[in-house]
């Protein structure tokens, strides 16, 4: 295959390849160093985003669970418990994200809160307007909240 035969654009999947072929090779100077670059940035934007995902959902059932415990439901204990695997999964992979969890559970209350709101049937003031956990609350794996 010759140098950079292979366009970005055009065929995304033959690209990596063309380009993980030169890297091992040690072809620096054939490399599409922009590209590969903004392709590891959107790696790490990618993580970020999980992790703001999953924990949207993990706070939404930690509210629901909290203020409709009428409705709690092995479903929901299985969600919580999911999200909180999946977020420390997140964070094994990415440990320099952990130090950021607080700020991003922060950013993220509002879109649980109305999550909650959505799922609940409550209204969006039934719920606080800051979150009513801890950052190590919502990572146990033991806590569930009472009220």
């Amino acid at each position: 295959m010759a140098r950079n035969s292979v366009n970005y654009e055009t065929d995304f999947y033959a690209w990596t390849v063309e380009q993980g072929r030169l890297l091992r090779l040690g072809e620096l100077t054939a490399i599409d160093a922009a590209n590969i670059a903004e392709e590891i940035e959107g790696m790490g934007r990618s993580d970020r985003r999980e992790l703001k995902s999953r924990l949207i959902v993990l706070l939404a059932h930690l509210l629901k669970w909290l203020y409709q415990p009428e409705a709690r439901s092995r479903s929901w204990s299985s969600t919580i418990r999911e999200q909180r695997q999946q977020v420390e999964l997140i964070l094994e992979d990415s440990p320099s994200l952990r130090p950021t969890v607080a700020q991003i559970l922060q950013q993220v209350y509002s879109a649980a809160r109305e999550r909650a709101a959505d799922e609940t049937g409550l209204a969006d003031d039934a719920f606080p307007q800051r979150p009513p956990f801890t950052t190590d609350e919502v990572l146990s794996r033991s806590f569930l909240p009472e009220r």
